[in-house]
């Protein structure tokens, strides 16, 4: 059985960041029948008093106030009102103190803005929209600012990217505290890929490329089905029928990672599921996922993963579900 994940504090405040506070709605407070234990419980907590209104025009109404922050286990903070607006003193008060007793501390886009003002992030690595990387690094020089990546995981403390990597966040705490089927499955009922390869510099405006690019997507669909085979970039190239040169910078351009890089984060993926929902030992597992020797695999799955594969599996093999 899974231990119950606890209370989810989603934060509302006047000005709310209406995509930010849905997606932190839909991940952790919609209702899960397809799982036979218990889901998140979730409660809205008003960092304002009065009315709290929403980009887009609409009001949205908290059940709780700062007290739900004293025993919630993870708090959401979904965006900020304004970058430039110092947060009101009660809320950072109130998050160092459940930084202090454990919560887990997750923000969305502009959100690190709030954890960076309460001194949560000082000596971390931690990630904002694009566009705000510069400020946040200047505003807060303690900060270890990380502008490609979608998400930062430092333990206590995750920070996304802009709007959407929001959900890669959110995804990899429900991966954490349930496995990655059960992330999986969440990922299906959003009609999203349970792990997007590469960062936000993908996303970054760049010039509009002269000659149209070739299409990777069937390259990346082939190298999937040959996972447990020696792959290499002058066979991916050649696939794409592009010079090695010119597939590796376009390689990087699509997904923002070099092609050793993709094929390692999709072998670690393919080894994760099937030690879930597989009874292959682990030197299989290794065979399939394209690692020369158990050992190598072992080595590889635990700097990935922070687990070694026996863990895992008895951890979020398909017997704990």
């Amino acid at each position: 059985m899974h231990d119950a994940p606890g209370l989810v504090a989603i934060l509302a405040y006047d000005g709310l960041c209406t995509f930010e506070f849905g997606i932190a709605i839909e991940i952790f407070a919609l209702p899960r029948p397809e799982f036979d234990f218990a889901w998140y419980r979730h409660s809205i907590v008003a960092v304002d008093r009065g009315p709290l209104r929403a980009t887009g025009g609409f009001m949205v109404s908290a059940d709780a106030g700062y007290e739900a922050l004293t025993e919630a286990r993870t708090i959401v903070i979904p965006g900020w009102r304004s970058r430039d607006e110092l947060p009101p003193h009660a809320l950072l008060d109130a998050l160092r103190q459940a930084h202090e007793r454990g919560a887990r501390l997750l923000s969305i886009c502009s959100g690190v803005f709030v954890l960076a003002a309460a001194g949560l992030l000082d000596g971390k690595r931690a990630t904002t929209h694009w566009r705000y990387c510069d400020e946040l690094a200047r505003r807060f020089p303690a900060i270890l600012v990380d502008p490609a990546v979608l998400y930062v995981d430092s333990g206590q403390v995750i920070t996304s990217a802009g709007s959407a990597a929001g959900i890669d966040a959110c995804l990899h705490l429900v991966e954490r505290d349930f496995g990655a089927h059960v992330s999986n499955t969440v990922a299906r009922r959003l009609v999203m890929a349970p792990l997007r390869a590469g960062g936000q510099a993908q996303f970054i405006a760049a010039p509009v490329a002269q000659v149209p690019r070739h299409d990777l997507a069937a390259v990346l669909e082939w190298a999937r089905e040959r996972l447990g085979e020696t792959l290499t970039v002058p066979q991916m190239a050649a696939k794409a029928l592009m010079s090695e040169r010119t597939f590796l910078r376009r390689f990087k351009d699509a997904t923002g990672m070099t092609p050793k890089a993709w094929l390692q984060h999709e072998r670690m993926a393919r080894a994760r599921s099937l030690l879930e929902t597989s009874a292959l030992d682990t030197e299989q597992v290794a065979q399939r996922c394209g690692f020369a020797s158990a050992e190598s695999f072992r080595v590889a799955f635990r700097k990935a993963v922070g687990l070694a594969p026996s863990f895992y599996r008895e951890r979020f093999g398909a017997r704990q579900r």
